[in-house]
């Protein structure tokens, strides 16, 4: 089984590195599925149903999410309209709208399960991540693959989640610090990871956002409010590939750079 992962999506920067990229990268590489953290894909925070909808037809399978799924005001509808678009399950539990787990399947393709978890050092306040994964890894067929997004800042956490799940799952991907790690292995157990899968949006700004205003807050102590910055595109991630055991066999990191920039397509809005 082959499995794309996908870095966070910023802006409307990130939604066109999908729309005009992904098609390409399902050509040559040929996932079985692709799994992308779309938690800044609307203005860089949050994720609308409207993007989540464009997101899912430009080929993606399920979009995990982060800590800025509860930005926006229409989050309960992200929500409640689809099982394919997650939000860290440890950010609420089992009582808010929304998880942080699923399982695909489709015919002619081995299913996958997939798991969205929050860090907590330097991140929002959350329930322990690691608990969750062990309690939500029993709620998958014990022969089914499980990819997870763990969405956090500090790598130490990353990484110590990845081995706490050696041999338990398959892959653990590491999300929300929009840099792309050159970290990629395979743990003794057979379990893939990265601390980071990288960002698709803005290659010349700042994580995403614009140069001038960030410099501009570290040089003043206040900038205005962040804005996603213009300019040639960026697409991140990872491919995975599993053999019959569901151990990874390869990890090959994907960075797709685009110098279009201003090319117009339906992912331009950054509404």
């Amino acid at each position: 089984m082959k499995i794309l992962m996908i870095g966070d999506i910023y802006g409307a920067l990130g939604r066109r590195m999908v729309a005009t990229g992904l098609q390409n990268l399902r050509n040559k590489f040929n996932p079985d599925w692709v799994i992308a953290n779309g938690e800044n894909a609307t203005g860089g925070i949050g994720l609308s149903p409207r993007h989540r909808d464009q997101i899912l037809k430009w080929g993606v399978d399920v979009i995990t999410g982060g800590n800025h799924n509860f930005s926006r005001p229409d989050w309960r509808e992200l929500f409640a309209d689809s099982s394919r678009a997650l939000r860290p399950h440890n950010l609420g539990g089992d009582d808010l709208p929304g998880k942080g787990w699923t399982m695909v399947e489709s015919a002619g393709k081995p299913p996958l399960a997939i798991v969205n978890l929050s860090g907590r050092i330097f991140m929002e306040p959350a329930d322990c991540p690691f608990r969750w994964a062990d309690t939500l890894l029993k709620r998958f067929p014990p022969a089914v693959a499980v990819v997870v997004d763990f969405h956090a800042e500090a790598t130490s956490e990353k990484i110590a989640m990845a081995w706490h799940l050696d041999g338990k799952v398959a892959f653990v991907a590491g999300t929300h610090t929009h840099v792309q790690t050159s970290d990629e292995r395979i743990l003794p157990g057979g379990t893939g990871t990265i601390t980071d899968l990288g960002m698709t949006g803005p290659r010349d700004g700042i994580l995403g956002v614009s140069r001038q205003i960030v410099i501009g807050r570290f040089l003043n102590g206040y900038s205005e409010r962040f804005q996603s910055a213009a300019g040639a595109g960026v697409l991140e991630g990872v491919l995975i590939e599993l053999g019959n055991d569901n151990r990874v066999v390869s990890i090959t990191r994907i960075r797709v750079q685009d110098e279009l920039g201003g090319a117009s397509c339906e992912a331009d809005s950054n509404n």
